[in-house]
């Protein structure tokens, strides 16, 4: 189950949720090359991010998934923000330069499903950048954030779908290395746990960012994905009974023998 837009939103405006967004937002700058004019799409809760790294794009689109819920965004000009979901993403193939998944795959019912529609809407040399808690760190055991809800990983859980889902790790990066304390004292410290973190204790960072490349071959499935979707049963007519046919009379209540058309 998704987070809920209203606690994302609340999480992000608070003082604690503004410096988890600049940690993060170092940790991505390290692993994000910059590409003018490409198309961006960002899944799950990514509009932070979108607003910093998406001033070159040709487009930024914020797809997010419906058991979450959705904000108007931009706040001015026509908006970029759609319902979606993540496993049949309203996109035609190969439609997209870059993909930023913040807040998703911890979340999704089926991750290595969401990693193949992401592949099938990415671009030849499309990259996709995921952004998970680690199951190593602190933030994963505090469910007042949005990283302590969900599936934490792992850098080897999270290498494997990748490259089951046909994608090439090619950057690593870490975030988070202060504790999730709401405390003003414990905050003012940020910059120093930051530091401090990762030189003495990288790996248990609150969260592990990786920058993945599409692979240009894909398996070919062996079965046919069955739909998610939920079918609602509803009455249907009867077919009526084929004319001419015929039918005996019980013996003692008629002509024996008569028959009725």
């Amino acid at each position: 189950m998704h987070s809920d837009i209203v606690d994302l939103r609340s999480f992000y405006a608070s003082p604690l949720g503004q410096l988890a967004e600049r940690s993060i937002t170092m940790a991505l700058s390290s692993i994000w090359a910059s590409v003018p004019n490409e198309r961006l799409v960002g899944l799950g809760y990514a509009l932070p991010w979108l607003e910093r790294f998406g001033a070159d794009a040709e487009r930024a689109l914020a797809f997010m998934p419906a058991t979450q819920g959705a904000v108007i965004w931009p706040s001015a000009g026509p908006s970029a923000t759609a319902l979606v979901f993540d496993e049949e993403l309203p996109l035609v193939d190969s439609s997209v330069d870059r993909m930023l998944l913040i807040h998703s795959l911890e979340h999704t019912e089926n991750p290595r499903e969401t990693l193949n529609e992401v592949w099938r809407v990415l671009a030849p040399a499309g990259h996709v950048v995921i952004v998970v808690p680690n199951r190593r760190g602190v933030w994963a055991r505090f469910e007042h954030t949005p990283f302590g809800t969900g599936r934490p990983y792992s850098r080897g859980q999270i290498a494997e779908l990748l490259r089951e889902a046909n994608f090439t790790p090619a950057a690593w990066s870490d975030g988070l290395y202060f504790p999730p304390s709401q405390r003003r004292f414990m905050m003012r410290f940020q910059s120093l746990f930051e530091s401090a973190g990762r030189r003495l204790w990288p790996i248990f960072s609150g969260v592990i960012a990786v920058s993945a490349q599409k692979r240009l071959y894909q398996g070919v499935p062996v079965a046919q994905r069955a739909s998610r979707r939920v079918f609602v049963p509803v009455f249907s007519p009867q077919g009526a009974t084929r004319l001419g046919r015929q039918i005996k009379e019980p013996s003692g209540l008629g002509v024996p023998g008569a028959q009725w058309r």
